[in-house]
């Protein structure tokens, strides 16, 4: 098993979850989170004065997959957060040693 984090742009958030969709993938957890990267913030002005804004808003998705749907989700997050411009995001993979599904007290491959 694996966990998947996705930092995407947040008007990308429909298209991604529908791509996951489409290869049998429903369960993520979805966060709104602010970082930064390259993009380093823009410059904004309020009242007059200008101030930097560091943190812009992205969006985590995370999701526990057996290992066969990595890839395909992998590749299914890319195709539908990408703009080619800078800031469209980062895809983390993570190895998961364990789940249980509290409910049912499940175990492993059965219990994502």
């Amino acid at each position: 098993m694996k966990k998947i984090e996705a930092i995407i742009k947040p008007f990308k958030l429909n298209e991604v979850k529908a791509a996951l969709n489409e290869i049998g993938i429903q369960g993520m957890t979805v966060s709104e989170v602010k970082g930064f990267g390259r993009q380093k913030g823009h410059t904004e002005i309020y009242r007059g004065s200008e101030y930097t804004v560091d943190f812009l808003p992205k969006i985590k998705i995370e999701t526990v997959l057996p290992d066969a749907l990595v890839q395909p989700a992998v590749q299914a997050i890319i195709k539908a957060a990408k703009t080619g411009k800078i800031g469209d995001g980062k895809v983390f993979v993570s190895p998961i040693d364990d789940t249980y599904r509290i409910r049912t007290e499940e175990r492993g491959d059965s219990a994502v």
